[in-house]
């Protein structure tokens, strides 16, 4: 996953809003959401190489996401345990969200760079593995790509505004978060970050939907959790700008 925006906590209808887009290469073997069979308390995609997961939730409201740090001089590291597995492992642990990540911790240099989201709609916690401290996300907006939470890139911001613009009201269309969630736009050179890339490729990547020869956005997801616990989780897949194809979810946490 390489962009999530999301509303914490001061929406008069929503205590949690998520809007995000995983970024992939097209031939990594992925399935798409769904409640797993091998676990049917979780509904979350898969990816089937490393059998992890990007973003998921539970039935009983346990929800984690990732997203990779992006840094080229781990690019050449062998063995690492794949970060996938930290979200598919809260959604199926008993530990609460403090513990689990607790337990993260005592490995978390097996990893390359990650940031991990876990919690509930009503407490997310987060940990990167550069600063390596458990923090509570605040109530707000926040958005989340390839560096630390909140880091200002152009598509973190734009989602940010975007999906402020989008929630300021009670009811909002659920398409227009898929719409901001498709947005092709490069960002202008003097904005992009500098993470050890070509300045071509740095552009290439800007967008919150990303659209190359062999990589690009997999799938856009809308999750939204109302004040009565009731789910509706939405996931749109893409090959290569396409889209092919969308899974649809509602349940009450219980």
């Amino acid at each position: 996953m390489c962009l999530i925006n999301f509303q914490l906590g001061n929406h008069s209808k929503y205590k949690l809003i998520i809007a995000a887009n995983r970024d992939e290469e097209y031939e990594r073997p992925t399935e798409p959401a769904g409640f797993w069979r091998d676990d049917q308390h979780v509904l979350a995609g898969r990816d089937l190489r490393g059998m992890g997961t990007w973003l998921g939730i539970t039935k009983n409201g346990r929800i984690a996401a990732l997203t990779n740090i992006r840094n080229q001089d781990e690019i050449l590291k062998t063995n690492m345990r794949t970060r996938g597995q930290l979200v598919s492992g809260f959604l199926t642990s008993h530990l609460d969200a403090q513990s689990y990540l607790k337990e993260v911790q005592k490995d978390i240099d097996e990893y390359s760079g990650f940031n991990l989201i876990a919690g509930s709609s009503d407490t997310l916690l987060y940990l990167n593995n550069y600063d390596k401290e458990i923090v509570q996300i605040d109530n707000g907006i926040h958005g989340l790509s390839n560096h630390h939470l909140d880091t200002p890139w152009p598509k973190v911001e734009k989602g940010k505004e975007r999906l402020s613009e989008i929630t300021r009201r009670e009811e909002f269309d659920i398409e227009s978060l898929f719409a901001m969630l498709q947005d092709e736009k490069l960002a202008d050179r003097d904005q992009l970050p500098d993470t050890g890339l070509s300045q071509d490729l740095e552009k290439n990547l800007s967008p919150m939907f990303i659209n190359m020869d062999k990589y690009g956005t997999r799938c856009s997801t809308v999750v939204t959790i109302d004040k009565e616990n009731n789910v509706q989780f939405i996931e749109r897949t893409y090959e290569q700008g396409k889209f092919i194809g969308e899974e649809n979810h509602h349940f009450t946490i219980n």
